[in-house]
Order: C-alpha cells, then structure tokens, then sequence
C-alpha cells in the first residue's frame, strides 16, 4: 500500500472512532445553502464559511466554475433537497488563471504526463502517448477572477432550471488572507426575483 493510502486510511479510523450521531443526519443541508468553489487544496469551506458536518452542500470543481455538472449539482441541491441560497466563490492565486484552452490542448496533444511550469509557461514532459481529446473540452481557464466570478453568477442565474428566488452571492476568496471579498457586480446579477 502506498503512504498516501496507509494515511487515507489511518485518518478514517480515527474518524468514525468519534463519529457519534452523526450518521442520524438528515440528507438536506440543515442550513440550506450551497457553495460552488474550487479544488484548490487552500481553500476549507468548513472553515472560511463556518459549516459543520450536514450544514451545507459544496460543490467542488477546477476553479469554481459554473460548468454543466455544477449547475446540474446546484439544481438537485434546489429541487430535492431545499437549498434556498448559492454562493460561487473563486479564489486569489488560482492555478486555472496560469494557462489557456490552448496550452491544455497542446500539453495533452504532446503527452499525458503530468506538465512543469516556469517563469516562461507551462512545458510537457515528453514521452508521448498524447491524446487530441483535449480539443472538445472547455476547460473554463480564468483570465480575470472577478469576471469570471460575474459570468458564472450570471450563467446560472439565466439557466431554465434554476428559480428566479435564489439569491446567488459572488465572491473571491483571498488566499493570503481567508477572506471573502465580494464581488458587487455578481451579488447583484445574482440578485433574487
């Protein structure tokens, strides 16, 4: 077994050695409200928003974007188990702002090992055994973080699927800081009917 796995492993045990009552949850977030956020390792929702374990829905994704699947997660998060507020919450410092469609594209062409990066971009480690698949996927990459922020508010808000009453909040979390910063122009496009 690898060391990663042994600790994986070791952590639950310890885990559910103190899991008490909390396999009595209801399945809806008690405090009903969702967060779309990033991958990013930085960022604990738990903490920078104050949830304990059944408080909340986060929905996690390569920068906290307003894909297909996260607007797919955010209505079933509505419709069957009663959220009433969304957050979208990118971040500071984002790896998804550091290349373009087109780097990824070229970098999975030329190989499927994992890419370096330096003060002249991003590079591939070689070795071939590349895929064009890349080329039909969006990879969401984030050229402004507070527009970004904005074009996905504003992206679900006109979805068919989702109801003119959410409110849906736009903010950038400072990795420097843990801060939450608003981003006016999303909260008010994000604005409930």
């Amino acid at each position: 077994m690898s060391t990663i796995l042994n600790e994986v492993l070791a952590a639950n045990a310890g885990y559910t050695a103190d899991f008490g009552d909390k396999g009595k949850l209801p399945m809806p977030p008690g405090r009903r409200f969702a967060i779309l956020t990033c991958m990013d390792a930085r960022l604990d929702p738990a903490k920078y928003a104050g949830l304990a374990e059944g408080d909340a829905h986060v929905i996690r994704n390569a920068g906290g974007r307003a894909s297909d699947d996260a607007i797919r997660s955010l209505v079933i998060s509505y419709k069957l188990l009663g959220t009433r507020e969304w957050f979208v919450v990118h971040h500071t410092d984002c790896g998804m702002e550091t290349f373009t469609d087109d780097v990824m594209r070229k970098l999975l062409r030329s190989s499927l090992k994992t890419a370096s990066v330096d003060a002249s971009g991003w590079h591939d480690a070689g070795g071939g055994g590349g895929s064009p698949e890349g080329e039909h996927i969006s990879w969401l990459t984030i050229p402004n973080q507070e527009q970004s922020v904005l074009e996905d508010v504003q992206r679900i808000r006109t979805h068919p699927l989702v109801p003119r009453d959410i409110p849906i909040y736009g903010y950038i979390y400072d990795v420097k800081t843990g801060k939450l910063i608003e981003v006016p122009a999303a909260t008010q496009a994000g604005k409930a009917a």
